[in-house]
């Protein structure tokens, strides 16, 4: 089988320099990211890199078919230092990702809630990292706090949020796919994230821009990012609605889409933290 060139992407990772209290963040598109810090350490946040899911939106009649391609190969998350994911459904935990990072030699670990580590398990996956709101982990000069996360229904319970922060920079929300309530902003403003990347997917019962934007109002980022908004034709919405909501909550300039594939720095914004993520971290 002849070799995949290496992606764009995989290359401008693997040449970013990453300086002391930055972290790099590039958006794969949906919900996945990739994040490098200052020390080399790479994290996979929700990596899809398949087109898997049409079939499943075929099966309920909704078109799920990829509008873009993948961004990186599967195989290139084998360069990653841990694979992080926030619950089991298949645009985060996706089999025809995860198995050609298996086989091209990608060993994790996987940090992951309950039941999307009951489904790495099942596609092979050995080194398990469980998490759960308020648990903490360490990977390299990262620190990772696991944050509540309200799920779709029945089928997985145990979604989570991230909090993600290297030493003297920039701590990152991501929401995870969540449904809005108060308890999200009680347990994450005391932490003072200086970004917050949010999905905006109302048809799925996640975040929609109004609630987004009034969460991204109780806490107080600098930066808000949307996601998870722009892959599935029928499961897609313009970003700027969030934007609108935000300059409605009193937050005209803190609205930011990355382009997909393209690596941004970014650094602390909001000066003395409130509470560490863990240990004497601050």
């Amino acid at each position: 089988m002849k070799k995949k060139s290496p992606s764009k992407l995989a290359c401008a990772l693997n040449s970013c320099q990453v300086k002391r209290g930055q972290i790099a963040l590039a958006w794969l598109g949906q919900a996945g990211f990739l994040l490098k810090s200052p020390g080399g350490v790479v994290l996979a946040l929700d990596p899809y890199l398949s087109n898997s899911c049409a079939a499943i939106g075929r099966s309920i009649g909704v078109d799920m078919e990829r509008r873009f391609p993948s961004l990186l190969n599967p195989e290139e998350l084998s360069g990653c230092d841990a694979l992080m994911f926030t619950h089991s459904h298949q645009d985060h935990v996706d089999p025809e990702t995860i198995q050609p990072y298996l086989r091209a030699g990608g060993r994790g670990p996987f940090i992951a809630p309950h039941e999307a580590a009951d489904r790495l398990r099942a596609l092979g996956a050995k080194d398990i990292c469980l998490i759960w709101p308020n648990h903490c982990v360490e990977i390299g000069d990262f620190a990772v706090k696991a944050t509540f996360a309200i799920p779709l229904g029945g089928d997985d319970l145990t979604h989570v949020g991230y909090l993600i922060e290297v030493q003297n920079g920039p701590r990152i929300y991501f929401t995870g796919d969540t449904d809005y309530n108060e308890i999200l902003s009680l347990s994450v403003a005391p932490y003072r994230p200086d970004i917050m990347v949010t999905v905006i997917n109302p048809a799925f019962r996640n975040l929609s821009p109004a609630d987004a934007a009034r969460l991204a109002r109780a806490i107080g980022p600098r930066t808000v990012i949307p996601c998870h908004h722009d892959l599935f034709p029928d499961n897609s919405l313009p970003a700027r609605l969030l934007r609108t909501n935000l300059v409605q909550a009193g937050m005209p300039n803190a609205f930011c889409e990355p382009p997909r594939g393209e690596i941004q720095l970014y650094q602390r914004q909001n000066g003395p933290r409130g509470l560490a993520l863990k240990g004497e971290r601050s």
